[in-house]
């Protein structure tokens, strides 16, 4: 993957704020179920990823007569929900899913959490029982908006109808700007059926919702200077960075000061991953280069991250020497998990733009010898792996040759596993929007329906789904989705027959006690995976029953081909059944609540930093 094939994403438009407008649209005798579907296309909805039913069954009759809004009928209320979050990551727009009450809504809750966690723009709006029966366990009740406070940036129930397009524009306007992240509009079955007006743009009530984009001049400032003066600095880009739409700036700003360059998980693409400055993801699974660079520095400036656990390690080990420069739009991450000495609050783009200026009036540092320590950990702890002995498919040559021999701004998803680490490590990331995967939350069944929420947004562009055959198997359902709507996804089961980053932690700290983790049948006399045994699923014949095109891929000298068939189908979903070693692990690795000083190279096998300038 070395470019983008199309151009930057579209920004979602801005709801109203309010204030001295005058009313545009004026329609008398709707319903409230009118007046939300008018409300979506208003803000500009494109594509709705829901299923009806009761407390919904409203919307959904007028939705029929919309000539601006697509409905994606899934198969599963889980598969809108991250669906829409991958339609989001793709775009940039606001991602919108719809669900009805009880459990229509709480199957919503993973991808809810989901979005909350990576900070994806998510819309979600669910049918509630009628306003008479809120509080009665009616049929299909559920307090949707009680159960989603933590995990929401907020939520609306709606009871009036006449507030339905205030709140709909809200909610738009909330999940877009700002830090991004998913609102509930939660929506009595009454209010839907109930006559109202329609007045477009509506005025919005948002007295205490006032985000801070531009930065404190004296903050850039004082971050300037310690860049300046610095002799082991590091950039520890985030997610926040691709959200910001910052990379140009970012790029720009690394250039200028010569500084090293990691990104998380979330941020990939975020700098090209080719760029001679980028030492790689850092974190538990990162490289080494990475991970050690933050460990020894004096100075970490934090661009849209917020020092999460999977980079960190244990907190109280993390960057023992390093001063702290720590810029976010969100003031709630600043020193939540690491006391920031420099805390800059705005928008990750203008706080790059606006400290470029000032660091290119001022002294250059001198990082002639800390990028001589750099490049020899680079060059002495590359990521690499080693072919199976036995002549079957390595899980990392699969994904590293998909990469590859994808055409250009292909994006890629991932599920949550030994594969997402893969993905992450050997697919090459030049572009940001070319990456989507489950970061915070770690939700295994994420690939496939973002895939599809992917391509619905980016009809002209490939996309591949990476997925382990234990995530795949929990919503695959929605390949008939893509397959009855037109969405050629790809998808890559990486399949070792086991759950396999749980069986390399039982490998690595349970005695290989395998307990649970095998997925195929016929496992060995310890409870290893095997490549015998019947496929329970077989995976080819399911994609085929999906009506979807099924391949199957076990030997390394057809990988090449099978994969390049792949890529010439575009007008039906493709499913790869690819049967790789079951033994493959991710490394370096850094033990759960262990320190980054105590990451492995390989298995048993820790870096000597006996050369570091501390």
């Amino acid at each position: 993957m070395t470019e983008q094939a199309t151009g930057a994403p579209k920004p979602q438009p801005r709801a109203p704020r309010g204030g001295a407008q005058q009313p545009a649209t004026v329609a008398h005798h709707v319903t409230g179920a009118q007046s939300l579907i008018r409300s979506l296309e208003e803000v500009g909805v494109e594509v709705v990823f829901g299923i009806p039913g009761g407390a919904i069954l409203p919307a959904y009759d007028p939705l029929m007569d919309s000539t601006r809004l697509r409905h994606v009928l899934v198969r599963h209320e889980q598969g809108a929900g991250h669906a829409a979050t991958g339609y989001a990551q793709a775009t940039g727009r606001v991602g919108v899913c719809m669900a009805t009450s009880g459990p229509g809504a709480t199957n919503l809750v993973t991808p809810i959490a989901d979005a909350h966690m990576d900070s994806v723009p998510l819309v979600a709006i669910t049918g509630q029982v009628a306003t008479n029966l809120i509080g009665t366990d009616g049929f299909q009740e559920a307090d949707i908006c009680g159960i989603t406070v933590p995990i929401t940036k907020h939520n609306y129930l709606v009871t009036d109808p006449a507030d339905i397009p205030r709140v709909i524009s809200e909610a738009f306007h909330i999940a877009a700007t700002g830090r991004p992240g998913p609102v509930l509009v939660d929506i009595a079955k009454d209010a839907l059926q109930a006559q109202t007006t329609f007045s477009w743009p509506p005025v919005a009530e948002l007295p205490g919702y006032r985000p801070v984009s531009r930065p404190h001049a004296k903050q850039i400032r004082e971050a300037a200077r310690l860049i300046s003066q610095a002799r082991r600095p590091v950039f520890y880009v985030g997610g926040g960075v691709i959200k910001a739409r910052a990379s140009a700036e970012l790029l720009a700003l690394a250039e200028l000061t010569g500084v090293p360059v990691t990104t998380t998980l979330m941020a990939l693409g975020a700098f090209p991953d080719s760029h001679p400055q980028h030492l790689g993801m850092p974190g538990m699974h990162g490289s080494v280069a990475a991970v050690t660079a933050l460990q020894k520095a004096d100075l970490i400036v934090a661009l849209g991250a917020r020092f999460d656990d999977r980079v960190t390690g244990r907190i109280d080990s993390f960057a023992p020497h390093a001063t702290i420069v720590h810029a976010d739009i969100d003031p709630a991450e600043i020193g939540k998990n690491r006391t920031a000495d420099v805390p800059i609050v705005g928008d990750v783009k203008e706080v790059m733009t606006e400290l470029a200026s000032v660091v290119a009036e001022s002294p250059r540092p001198n990082l002639d010898a800390w990028w001589v320590q750099l490049r020899r950990w680079l060059e002495r702890y590359p990521l690499g792996y080693d072919l199976p002995a036995d002549g079957s498919l390595s899980p990392q040559q699969v994904i590293e040759r998909i990469g590859q021999l994808a055409p250009a701004g292909t994006i890629v998803t991932a599920g949550v596993g030994q594969h997402q680490m893969w993905a992450a490590h050997y697919v090459r990331f030049e572009e940001p929007g070319t990456w989507l995967n489950s970061g915070g939350l770690g939700t295994m069944g994420y690939a496939v329906p973002a895939a599809l929420g992917a391509k619905a947004g980016q009809p002209g562009r490939t996309v591949w789904a990476i997925d382990g055959d234990g995530c795949f198997q929990m919503t695959n359902q929605e390949l008939a989705t893509a397959a009855l709507n037109n969405i050629p996804i790809k998808v890559a089961v990486i399949n070792n027959g086991a759950l396999g980053m749980v069986r390399q932690w039982q490998t690595l700290f349970y005695n290989q006690r395998y307990s649970n983790t095998v997925l195929r049948d016929g496992p060995g006399a310890n409870g290893e995976a095997t490549n015998t045994g019947t496929r329970i699923p077989d995976f080819v014949k399911l994609a085929e029953a999906m009506g979807c095109v099924g391949l199957r891929c076990e030997d390394p000298s057809q990988l090449d081909a099978v994969i390049e068939k792949a890529n010439s189908i575009n007008d039906q979903p493709v499913v790869v059944d690819f049967i790789v070693h079951e033994d493959a692990m991710v490394w370096p690795m850094v033990a759960a609540g262990t320190s980054n000083d105590e990451v492995m190279a390989a298995r048993g096998v820790r870096p000597d930093f006996g050369d570091a300038d501390d």
